[in-house]
This record gives structure tokens, sequence and C-alpha cells, in this order.
């Protein structure tokens, strides 16, 4: 509870422009790796503006801790995001915030394991990410988690009854949702008339959205990128068909994709654990300060970055780790810590199992007049 009640009051001084006194007895020094330039960069500028306003709250803050924070562009790229981890150390980074999407934090992941480097993914969700190494935790709720959490809610809420599947074959992160969300719409009841696939070279969706129309579907799940998600409603309005969309968090971002047509997103929902309409102090206080710096709404990776600092933070000061202390040091405090961790921020009341998955509630969302808003509003 007092954390919580000290993250709301960061944000409330924050957004009121007053600042308590800085206290800098232990410096923390952060490295945030993400996309920020390329097909991704909506994801890892996100990411590192939310990571970067929760470093501005601590160090003006009375916390007892200075936040360093680094940032690496990996532009989605395995083996650039490789190489902006060793920048990072280089630099002195004593644990990381990221990588932001899978297939970076995969492969960065694998060799901060060797060498003992604590890391906590803001929204890369796959199991491989974390699956057999005990110094990566996630943030976000995870791709099993996602896809049957989708079903769930497209069966309470009764969404549809004819379901289509289009997913990236090609993505692990598509790839893991789309089978527990097979898995729980089988144990639900739920009817998949039509499943289609992708690849990462796909520019043309006419196939998997005419087959998805043509098997009657009047829902098609999507448990993809905002990118091909906008290119498939681009030939669903080509083709007259308008079911019910649902996806998942990878579809956060869609409404600021350059050059696309947001009003074809109109009525489309996905999974997220962060809602910017939400009524709580905390979050219209983020939302408040970020539109104020970055002159936008922030979607829910922003809400990850902006959590990861913090519980980080948190679980530094239970560790009681030091200026200047090893990064091989400080892993096994944080690993520690982090299992201990009981922490709520802007995306939900979190704890983390000795795997790093995170255990929290996702939320569904719905796109309305251009915005967000919660699916029950």
């Amino acid at each position: 509870m007092k954390k919580i009640l000290a993250l709301v009051l960061a944000l409330c001084l924050l957004a009121a422009g007053i600042c308590t006194a800085v206290a800098e007895d232990v410096t923390l020094v952060i490295a945030h790796i993400g996309p920020q330039t390329g097909p991704a960069a909506v994801y890892g500028l996100a990411t590192y503006r939310g990571a970067k306003i929760a470093a501005d709250l601590i160090n003006a803050g009375s916390f007892g801790v200075k936040i360093e924070l680094l940032n690496e562009d990996d532009t989605h790229d395995a083996e650039k995001a490789v190489n902006a981890y060793n920048n990072v150390l280089q630099n002195g980074a004593q644990m990381i915030v990221g990588t932001t999407t899978t297939a970076p934090c995969i492969a960065v992941g694998a060799q901060a394991y060797e060498e003992r480097v604590f890391m906590l993914t803001p929204s890369a969700s796959s199991t491989d990410v974390t699956a057999d190494k005990d110094n990566v935790y996630q943030l976000c709720f995870t791709d099993p988690n996602q896809g049957a959490a989708s079903a769930a809610v497209i069966s309470e809420k009764k969404l549809g009854t004819k379901i289509a599947v289009i997913y990236n074959n090609a993505d692990a992160y598509s790839t893991g949702i789309y089978q527990t969300f097979v898995q729980k719409a089988g144990e639900l009841g739920l009817e998949i008339v039509s499943t289609s696939t992708f690849t990462d070279e796909t520019t043309d969706y006419s196939v998997q959205v005419a087959d998805a129309k043509n098997s009657g579907a009047d829902l098609v799940f999507l448990p993809i990128y905002y990118t091909p998600a906008s290119q498939i409603l681009i030939a669903a309005k080509g083709m007259d068909y308008a079911p019910t969309f649902f996806g998942v968090d990878g579809m956060d971002g869609i409404l600021t994709l350059e050059n696309f047509d947001t009003s074809l997103a109109e009525g489309v929902m996905l999974l997220t654990p962060f809602v910017a309409d939400a009524k709580d102090e905390a979050t219209q206080n983020f939302v408040k300060i970020y539109q104020e710096q970055y002159n936008e709404i922030p979607n829910q990776f922003a809400a990850d970055g902006f959590d990861c600092i913090y519980a980080m933070m948190y679980a530094a000061l239970d560790a009681g780790i030091q200026t200047g202390e090893a990064p091989e040091s400080v892993c096994e405090k944080m690993i520690a810590a982090m299992q201990q961790l009981h922490y709520t921020g802007l995306t939900g009341d979190m704890t983390w199992s000795a795997n790093g998955e995170v255990d929290k509630v996702p939320t569904a969302m719905v796109i309305r007049d251009g915005v967000y808003v919660g699916l029950d509003n």
C-alpha cells in the first residue's frame, strides 16, 4: 500500500510542477533498450518515454535514490539489441529495462543470463523470454495469459458466435497467443470457423480476410502487432466486411500509425493492462504529464516502461543495492527481491514468481471516437 501511495503522490507533485528535495544517497544506473526507429518504434519510444517520466519523478523525489537512465535503440533487431546490451554495460549499467520486443529480448536475455545481468522487460511477453533464465523478469502478462484471457472475454461478453483467427506463424509472440487462445476457446465452446496465417514478409492480406468472410465469421481474433492489423482492417473495408475485431496488446499503437485512417479501427477491441481514460489519480496524472511532454495520449507500453522503473527501484531499495555495485552482484539481489515485491502501479497490482512471470489481470478496452475506453464504460 505504501508503494502505490508514494506513486500517486509523486505523480501529483510532478503534474503540479512541484518537486521535493532531491536525495542522491544511492545512484542506480538502469538501461532501457528498445526500438526507437523502424517499424516497431511506437513500442520502444513509448517504453522509453514512460521510463524517463518515472526516472524524473524519482530523481525529483525523496526516495533516497537517483536514477541514471541510459537508452539504446535496437530497431527491433536481435543482433542490434545484443550490441546495445554490450554498449550499456560498457557505460556502467547495473540492470536493464528491456528489451521491449520479444525476439531481441530472447537474444539479449541469453547473454545476460550467462553474464548475470538482471532484466525486467516491459512488454516482451513470450514464455521463451524467461525460459531457463532466472535473471529475466516480465512486467507484461505472458502470451498464454493473453490468449486465454481473450477467449474468456469473448465468451463472457458474447462478442461473437463464429470466430476467425489470423496470426503470424513466423512470430513467437503471435503464435504463442494463438495456441492458448485455441485451447481456451475449445474449453469454452467457442466455434472457430477460420484459421489463416501470414509471415513477416506478407504485404497482401486479402486471402486471409476473404477466408474469414467466406466462413461467416462475425468476430476476427488478431493476436498480432498493429502494422499487419491495420492492413487487415483496410482489406476488410475493401471487401465490405465488418465483423468485430478483437486483438491483443501488440495492436496498441494503431491509432498513431502514420497514414492510417483511424476510423477503420472504430470498435476494435483489445486486451491491455492500462486504459488511459481510467479515473484513478495516478493514471490521470501520468496521462497529463505524458501529454504535456509528448503531445499524445500514452499507450500501455508507456505505462509498462513507467512501472518497470518504479518496480526496479523498490526492489533495489529492498535489496540494498549500492552505487557502483557490479551487475553480477546486483543481479542476484534483484532476483531475490523481485520474488518478494508487491507493487501496485499504472498497469495493475503485481507480484512475481520464481520463473520471472508477473501475476496481474489484463483489461479489455475498445476504440470509440478515436480513443481507447474501457470495454465496460
